[in-house]
C-alpha cells in the first residue's frame, strides 16, 4: 500500500518574466504556484505516495484556481480552508551565468497568515497518515500558523507519525513579535527527522562553535533534542547561476553519511530544489536504508534543476536512473 504524507504551509503565486529576462524588460509574467510544503507533498505523488496538503486560500477565484494546481498535481485538497481575501504572492527574476536570481515578496496579510489553530482538526487530517512535513517558513509567517504547526507536531507524536522539517533560518520573515530561535525548538523537539544547515543549527539553537562543522553540529542537537534520529544537509556549491554542484549529508545517530556530488551543468530553475531534497529523503526513508535514501533525495534534488516551475514532477524511474549513474539525458521510448 502506497505510504501518505500530509504536509502544512502557504502555496503563493508565483509570477515571473519570460525565459531570463529581467523585471525592467517584463511586459508580461508567467503564472504558477508554489510553496515549500506543498512542493514536497507534489513531489512525492509524482514518486507514488498518497499526499494531502493542508492550508488556507481566500474565499474567491484565485483561491479556487490554486486548489485546482494542487490537484492537478495529484493531490487531495480535503483538508484546504477558505477565507479572507489576499493569496500571498511572489515575483522571480531568473538568474543566469553570474547575475542571481531575484525573489520579491508580497504575502503579509495573506489569508494563510490569518490561519488560527480552531480552524484545523488534526487528528482528522492526519488519520492513517505516515509522514507529517512542515518547514522553518510556516511558523515564521504568524502567530496563528505557528500555532497550528504546534498543534499538528504534537498531535503526529501522539499518533506515531514521523514528523520532518526543514528549518534552514529565514532571518528577515519573523515579523510578528516572536524570534525562530523562540519559536523552532519548540517544534524541533517534535521531529523525528530535521533538515538543516551548520548556520541554521549555530543560529536557531545557540548551539557550537564558529569552527564546527555539520558533523559535530548534528551529534550536539541530537544530545539536545531526544526525540531527532536523523539531522541532514543539502550542500550546494555554486560555480555560477547556471552551474551548481550537490551533496546530501546525513548524522543518523550512529553513523556520518555522504552521497556522492552531483553536477549540475545547465540549470533550468533554481527554486524549489530544497523541496526536492526533503521529498526524495522522506520518500528514500520510507522505502531504503538510510545511504540509499539520500543518494536518492540528491538525485531528485538535481533533477528539479531542470523542471521549471516551483515543483520536482519527475518520476521514481526518472530519480532511480540518475541514482544509478545515468547522466546520459537519453530519450526513453
Amino acid at each position: 500500500m502506497a505510504k501518505k504524507l500530509i504536509t502544512f504551509g502557504e502555496v503563493m503565486m508565483r509570477l515571473s518574466p519570460p525565459g531570463y529576462e529581467k523585471f525592467s524588460q517584463a511586459s508580461s509574467f508567467e503564472l504558477v504556484y508554489g510553496g515549500g510544503e506543498a512542493n514536497v507533498a507534489i513531489s512525492c505523488a509524482y514518486l507514488g505516495m498518497k499526499a494531502s496538503h493542508v492550508t488556507r486560500f481566500p474565499d474567491h477565484a484565485l483561491g479556487k484556481a490554486a486548489t485546482q494546481f494542487l490537484r492537478k498535481h495529484w493531490l487531495s485538497t480535503e483538508h484546504v480552508i477558505y477565507g479572507d481575501q489576499m493569496l500571498g504572492k511572489y515575483f522571480l527574476e531568473k538568474g543566469a551565468v553570474h547575475r542571481p536570481s531575484e525573489v520579491i515578496y508580497e504575502r503579509e496579510g495573506s489569508s494563510f497568515s490569518l490561519i488560527q489553530p480552531s480552524m484545523v482538526n488534526w487528528e482528522e487530517v492526519l488519520k492513517d497518515a505516515d509522514w507529517f512535513h512542515w518547514t522553518g517558513i510556516t511558523p515564521a509567517i504568524s502567530e496563528g500558523a505557528y500555532q497550528c504547526c504546534l498543534d499538528a507536531v504534537k498531535v503526529a507524536n501522539k499518533m506515531g507519525i514521523t514528523v520532518s522539517g526543514d528549518i534552514n533560518s529565514r532571518n528577515n520573515m519573523w515579523k510578528y513579535g516572536k524570534t525562530m530561535q523562540e519559536v523552532i525548538p519548540h517544534l524541533v523537539q517534535h521531529c523525528d527527522v530535521v533538515i538543516t544547515s551548520s548556520n541554521g543549527i549555530k543560529e536557531m539553537f545557540n548551539l557550537g562553535g564558529p569552527e564546527e562543522k555539520f558533523h559535530d553540529l548534528a551529534k550536539i542537537l541530537i544530545s539536545q533534542f531526544s526525540n531527532i534520529k536523523k539531522v541532514v544537509k543539502k550542500t550546494r556549491r555554486p560555480i555560477s547561476a547556471s552551474h551548481n554542484q550537490i551533496q546530501g549529508k546525513m548524522w543518523n545517530g550512529t553513523e556520518y553519511i555522504k552521497s556522492d556530488m552531483l553536477n549540475i551543468t545547465h540549470i533550468i530553475d533554481r527554486v524549489g530544489t530544497g523541496d526536492a531534497f526533503a521529498a526524495g529523503l522522506i520518500y528514500g526513508l520510507l522505502h531504503f536504508n538510510d545511504q540509499k535514501a539520500l543518494d536518492f533525495a540528491s538525485a531528485a534534488c538535481a533533477l528539479k534543476h531542470t523542471v521549471p516551475g516551483d515543483v520536482n514532477l519527475v518520476s521514481l524511474e526518472n530519480v532511480l536512473d540518475l541514482m544509478e549513474g545515468d547522466t546520459s539525458g537519453s530519450i526513453k521510448r
